[in-house]
């Protein structure tokens, strides 16, 4: 109901900065946590990018996945929340549970916070990371029944960190979440417009194509899907009553190979995709490149592998219907060009 008010996590953030606009946006209040109320600012300005007034209706929290204090202040009052925040580094760390503990346990201290605070549903933002990996090849798409395998040759810290960390969720509600709800929401890879230059890991991919930082195209195939509506699907996911203890795939279309996604940025920038190349690069070439480079490293285990996900359900369940892989990768090369990222 609008007016109500909501809590989204990880404010500063790609997609928790589109959370909070398509929220305030519906009428709702919103409370956001950040690490510090320095970002305040930051998060306005994200916000009135978006082509929101945020007025008073947007007040803020500090709070921070690694640490109890402040998560009950920031649920206080709250209708819903959005557990948007999550680790995501360019590369690989250096211990995997510098990832796990921070995603399994920040997500654990929202639900704690929200279920004491009275709050009626927490989506919780997690990732086709945790349905889709550890299987290698497969002809039929992934839908929300699957779970990622932790032992197979593809996973990543990453990939470990918000499959565990979903899991856990899950575990929460049906042994001590008492009157909470849960929906939680799998994006593929997150572009389309981003609302400030410090920009997520996500458009790192899109930003090294369009300066010519790649030396051509992986034989890499993923989903994508648009931050606008993503976060769509979060609110959706929020109010409707059939989104209880339910799952949902965020993606636009079928999976693409790299060199795809390089071609639609060439046909459609004109002089601005000048350095784009669309040519496949060996798979040895990444191996070696990857021995060096963390953020080719996080994809190197990916090659070659043939996967596809499915969005049906999200379309028949909650309405949903996304922008297309194009338009979301030209919105995303768009905003970066325009914010002087590249």
């Amino acid at each position: 109901m609008a007016g109500e008010l909501v809590l989204v996590t990880g404010g500063t953030g790609f997609l928790g900065s589109h959370c909070i606009a398509q929220a305030l946006a519906a009428g709702y209040h919103v409370r956001t946590t950040v690490r510090s109320k320095k970002r305040e600012s930051d998060v306005r300005a994200m916000v009135s990018a978006a082509g929101v007034d945020a007025g008073d209706r947007l007040s803020f929290a500090e709070a921070d996945l690694s640490a109890d204090a402040g998560w009950a202040e920031a649920a206080q009052g709250c209708a819903y929340a959005l557990h948007v925040a999550s680790p995501f580094p360019a590369g690989a760390p250096k211990r995997e549970d510098d990832l796990i503990v921070p995603a399994r346990d920040g997500a654990l201290r929202l639900l704690r916070a929200a279920r004491d605070a009275g709050v009626k549903r927490v989506v919780l933002t997690s990732s086709f990371a945790a349905i889709g990996y550890g299987q290698g090849n497969r002809a039929t798409p992934f839908t929300e029944n699957d779970w990622t395998k932790l032992d197979g040759r593809d996973v990543s810290a990453y990939v470990k960190s918000k499959t565990i960390a979903e899991r856990a969720a899950w575990d929460f509600i049906a042994g001590e979440g008492g009157a909470l709800e849960l929906s939680v929401v799998n994006p593929v890879l997150i572009l389309g417009p981003a609302l400030a230059a410090d920009t997520s890991t996500s458009l790192i991919l899109v930003k090294r194509m369009l300066k010519g930082e790649m030396p051509g195209c992986p034989r890499i195939r993923f989903g994508i899907v648009d931050a606008r509506d993503t976060a769509d699907l979060h609110l959706r996911a929020m109010t409707n009553p059939a989104a209880k203890g339910e799952r949902f795939l965020a993606i636009a279309e079928n999976f693409v190979w790299m060199a795809d996604i390089a071609k639609m940025l060439k046909a459609r920038l004109g002089a601005a995709g000048a350095k784009v190349k669309t040519n496949q690069v060996p798979d040895f070439v990444l191996r070696l490149v990857a021995l060096a480079d963390k953020e080719v490293a996080q994809v190197a285990s990916e090659l070659g592998i043939l996967k596809d996900a499915s969005n049906e359900k999200a379309r028949r369940v909650l309405g949903w219907a996304p922008r297309s892989n194009e338009e979301a990768t030209v919105a995303a090369a768009e905003s970066l060009i325009r914010l002087g990222m590249v």
